[in-house]
């Protein structure tokens, strides 16, 4: 019995997403490298291994660590913090550890340090400017590689790019226009050097870019993430159906205020996380209410949404018409605005079955 906020995990329409992202890397002739930041599961991750899938890309050591219980191949998508280096030194040698790198500081103090081989992928920024090397800043990439080929330790992957400003897409076009433009960059970046590194590979990764888009000529790599559960925010981008929500958070009705039309549930920050997002229909939104339905649920209540968070509190608009049909103690099913984060708070998975999946 369900008594406090539970986050719940279709299974059908996860392996679905993964069977579907699979199958688009084979038909395009691309190595598959998921994120497993959104699921963070070892269990998750073994559905990748039944579509084929060898390799896997993370956001931190800790998080390499504990998939190299499952995986020998792992990308660490996150400029390297120097102060990890034990970590770093124990995973090269266990697995093929690979780590992105966007500074002389960097390569200088692995070249003191590291004790076993590992793979470098050169962040490049190709304009969501958060972090990674200027796309075109040739100079300082030439200047990293040379200094890489002077280290004993360091072999030259790639180079490797997130997309991110496609989170800034409310249509399919616009995902596609970044992509495209990314995708074109990366392979000017890629001509300038093949000659000298002609086993250089171009990463790409965006869950909205790797899901809308069909053109990925001349990419090698492609490491969504988000596309295992999806949520709301690719939603409204235009990158998946709501059907293709996988996960749905259930919490109990604590207490109602039909002067507000308003019902408080036990579910709150420390539970979804306080992404939100601006839905044209309903303003600020932190979650959608949807129908249960058999074992899953179903389509989005209209015009009832999770409006406002506090730490424990949850605020829910509903409707004048249906607020009666809601009592105290009834569960209502919840899709999150960003599943990485919910997942991430919540620490596990439940199925309509009974079955947890734990998470790192």
């Amino acid at each position: 019995m369900i008594r406090v906020p539970t986050l719940f995990l279709d299974v059908k329409r996860c392996k679905k997403n993964i069977e579907k992202m699979a199958a688009k890397a084979k038909r395009h002739g691309i190595e598959f490298r998921p994120h497993a930041k959104t699921h963070q599961s070892l269990e998750i991750s073994k559905w990748f291994k039944e579509v084929g899938v060898t390799k896997l890309t993370v956001s931190s050591l800790k998080m390499a660590e504990y998939f190299s219980e499952e995986w020998i191949d792992i990308t660490v998508a996150f400029p390297t913090n120097i102060l990890e280096i034990q970590t770093i030194n124990k995973l090269a040698k266990k697995i093929q550890l690979n780590l992105c790198v966007e500074n002389i500081e960097v390569l200088e103090f692995l070249n003191d340090h590291l004790e076993h081989p590992l793979g470098i992928f050169l962040k490049i920024d190709t304009g969501y400017n958060r972090t990674g090397i200027a796309v075109d800043n040739y100079k300082l990439i030439n200047t990293l590689l040379l200094k890489m080929s002077e280290q004993k330790f360091l072999t030259f992957k790639g180079f490797l790019a997130h997309a991110g400003h496609s989170y800034k897409c409310r249509s399919k076009e616009a995902i596609e226009a970044v992509h495209q433009k990314s995708k074109e960059q990366l392979l000017l970046l890629k001509n300038q050097f093949k000659d000298q590194y002609p086993n250089l590979i171009i990463s790409l990764g965006d869950t909205p870019g790797c899901s809308v888009s069909e053109n990925f000529s001349g990419i090698d790599e492609i490491r969504p993430g988000n596309f295992v559960f999806y949520d709301l925010t690719q939603n409204i981008i235009g990158s998946n159906d709501l059907n293709e929500i996988a996960v749905a958070m259930a919490c109990p009705i604590v207490a109602k205020h039909l002067n507000r039309n308003e019902i408080v549930i036990y579910g709150g920050g420390i539970h979804f996380s306080k992404d939100r997002i601006e839905d044209p229909e309903n303003g600020v939104v932190f979650g959608r209410i949807v129908e249960k339905k058999g074992e899953s649920w179903g389509r989005c209540v209209p015009k009832m949404f999770l409006k406002s968070l506090s730490q424990e509190h949850g605020i829910v608009s509903v409707p004048k018409a249906i607020i009666d049909d809601y009592k105290i103690g009834d569960l209502l099913w919840i899709l999150p605005v960003h599943s990485c984060m919910a997942a991430d708070l919540m620490k596990e998975l439940h199925t309509a079955d009974g079955e947890v999946f734990s998470m790192m």
